[in-house]
This record gives structure tokens, sequence and C-alpha cells, in this order.
């Protein structure tokens, strides 16, 4: 057991013993932590929220309060190994400049984000007429972060778009693997990306 919650765990799956790893949106740094304790990583972060990134750096991680709509302009072309972005994508004001900086920094780029193509959603928007509420999507929209939500095949036309290739992809319904039909199916998708001349 990783100690993680399903989902941090399958992105910290991804990631190779001794790699190095910018982390975009981190919060407190419980993933950067485990990467570093488990795997040696080489893990920064970059968090919004002043006092989560306090509660980072009193771990001992490399992490700093920025923005990472405007921010990751600051960040070297092909600087680290792996560049994350676990559960933020849908609260960024520009997801496709966040994406495009995502993949020019890390030599690959993890994304995970609910999806909002999810049957419970769908019935939702269907029947009641009203922004769901769900497991996957548990505050009202008036009172959530979520600003940009996308389908599993919003994100992968995105990311062929932008010059992208999607080298692994893994879809939950809640903590259980979704093998067929994952955007009906799942509430969740984690991506593994690279660029597209990848094998």
């Amino acid at each position: 057991m990783t100690g993680l919650p399903v989902r941090l765990a399958i992105v910290a799956d991804l990631i190779p013993e001794g790699a190095s790893v910018l982390d975009v949106g981190c919060s407190d740094g419980r993933l950067l932590r485990h990467l570093r304790d488990h795997k040696g990583v080489d893990g920064r972060g970059i968090e919004l929220d002043p006092a989560r990134v306090s509660r980072a750096l009193a771990h001992g991680l490399s992490v700093v309060q920025g923005d990472a709509d405007s921010d990751l302009a600051d960040f070297p072309s092909q600087s680290v190994d792996y560049a994350i972005l676990s559960e933020t994508l849908q609260a960024m004001r520009n997801p496709r400049k966040v994406l495009d900086e995502l993949l020019r920094i890390g030599r690959r780029a993890i994304v995970s984000f609910p999806n909002f193509g999810h049957w419970r959603v769908r019935l939702d928007l269907l029947f009641g007429g009203r922004m769901p509420v769900t497991p996957g999507l548990p505050e009202s929209w008036h009172e959530t972060e979520n600003i940009h939500l996308c389908t599993t095949r919003d994100f992968r036309a995105l990311a062929k778009a932008r010059g992208a290739a999607i080298l692994s992809e893994t879809h939950l319904a809640g903590t259980r693997p979704v093998k067929l039909h994952p955007n009906l199916l799942a509430d969740h998708a984690i991506l593994l990306l690279g660029p597209a001349s990848s094998p």
C-alpha cells in the first residue's frame, strides 16, 4: 500500500525511480513527499494557496507559491522528466495554454481530471436540468473552483491538437478501473502524454 488515494497512487506508479518532477497545483505536497520518500524523485512544486505551500515547505519540499495560469513560463523547457497536473486542469483559466506549458517543461506530462461525460453527469443534466453534483464533482456550480470542465473525448482532442501523443490512459469509476466506454462509465481520467513522435 502506498498510503496515497487511488488516483494519486496511479500517478505515482507512472513515475520511475529517480526521475525529476514538477507537480503543478501540488497542494500540500502529498504526492511529492511520496515520490521523494519512496522513489528518490527530485521533485518541485508550484501551488497557488499560501497555506498549502507552507505545509509543503514544512515537510522539506521545494515548493513555490505561484499561479499555473501565468507562472509556468518561468520554468525552462525540458527541465524535468515529468510535469504533473493532477485534478487541477478544470480549475485553470486557460487549460490549453497550461497543457502547452506542461508539454514544454516536461519530457512527459501526466494530467488527471474529472470526466464531465460520466453517465451520472449526463443524467443530472438530462432529467434535473441543473449542473450535477456527484462524488467526482461534489460542489455546487456556484461553490466549485472548476471553471473548464471537459470529457475524456474533449481532452483527447485537445492533446492531439496541441501535438501530444497519449502514451497511456487510466480511467476510474470511484476506485475501480474502467476499460470499456470510459467517456460514459468513468468519472476520472489519468493520461500520460508525450511528444507526438514518441513510439
